[in-house]
């Protein structure tokens, strides 16, 4: 090899290595951007009050499935039912640091001091499903849920017409203290007015589950006025399930004997009007997941957010629940 030529493999060595260099150079610049977006997805924290019924469990598969599609980091929590292991949750996300905390309160009540540490650490918060009650509205940026005392309302109403103003009531409430449970009763009650001839004679809580549904409505058709029940309000449908169950065990035909209506409008309550069993299910929709994450999307653009965002319902009964079940997405 000549000395010329020797120069020559020298520079083209020179350069290949500047060039594989640079490349490592870009690459690594590019993998540290790539690193550095993923750790500015938005994380978004969610604490769930349980899966104790079928609604519970579409609303926590709306809330996930659009938290995905948008691209969102979401850090979810189940409470169990217990408030105290939704208050340990959201202390934990804010030692996270999270972007935005939602959560569905199990109570009403007893919310303020964990609000106020959320508040001190610039987290914003949105409430979905129930709401709470604080001495000052500004711990939360907006309520995303169902008007629950319309539901009781609309019960009463549908009950009223079906009965010709005439029944002998007995209730299934939801878990004690919590928001559905205490307008869903005071608005069942408000409609209910206007049917002199309709009384509640038996009020109990059946924990918004099918199985203590089923044990209370036991324990109503057993007692002295069990007799007397002409109809069945339960404050949603899987405790009606639940109860139906009693009814028959008890020897009568559930949506016949005893008029039935309850709210949420999951796909087993139709699944009961279709069968003659129930006879009426005011819808509290689930799929919450959207109207959420809109919410979630609207505070990190700065935008403003309506402080109460109503979702839509309909009543369905016996009469249009065949053509209707087809199309449930829960």
């Amino acid at each position: 090899m000549t000395k010329t030529t020797r120069r020559v493999v020298v520079c083209v060595a020179a350069s290949l290595l500047m060039l594989v260099g640079g490349c490592e150079k870009k690459a690594a610049e590019g993998a540290k951007a790539e690193g550095s977006a993923a750790a500015k997805k938005v994380r978004v924290a969610f604490s769930q009050i349980g899966a104790e019924s079928d609604w519970r469990k579409a609303n926590t598969e709306s809330i996930k499935a659009e938290a995905a599609a948008r691209g969102y980091e979401l850090i979810f929590s189940d409470a169990q039912q217990k408030q105290e292991n939704q208050i340990k949750a959201l202390r934990s996300f804010v030692a996270q640091g999270v972007d935005v905390i939602a959560f569905s309160p199990v109570v009403e009540t007893g919310w303020e001091p964990v609000l106020k540490e959320i508040k001190a650490a610039g987290i914003p918060v949105v409430l979905t499903d129930r709401a709470v009650e604080v001495s000052t509205p500004d711990l939360f940026v907006t309520f995303i849920g169902a008007d629950f005392v319309e539901e009781g309302r609309r019960a009463a109403a549908w009950l009223g017409n079906a009965t010709g103003g005439k029944a002998v009531v007995a209730e299934l409430q939801g878990t004690p203290g919590s928001a559905p449970a205490i307008d869903r009763k005071k608005g069942f009650e408000e409609g209910i007015k206007a049917f002199p001839e309709i009384r509640i004679i038996k009020s109990q809580s059946g924990e918004f589950t099918r199985a203590k549904g089923r044990e209370v409505m036991e324990s109503f058709l057993k007692s002295p006025e069990g007799k007397q029940i002409t109809a069945l309000y339960a404050h949603n449908d899987d405790m009606a399930l639940g109860a139906i169950q009693a009814i028959e065990e008890a020897g009568l035909k559930p949506g016949v004997d005893i008029k039935i209506v309850s709210i949420d409008a999951v796909k087993a309550a139709f699944e009961a009007m279709v069968a003659g069993k129930l006879n009426c299910t005011v819808e509290c929709s689930p799929l919450l997941g959207p109207a959420l994450f809109d919410a979630v999307d609207a505070i990190k653009a700065g935008k403003g957010v309506e402080r109460r965002i109503v979702t839509e319902a309909a009543v369905f009964d016996q009469t249009t629940a065949a053509s209707v079940i087809g199309s449930r997405k829960y």
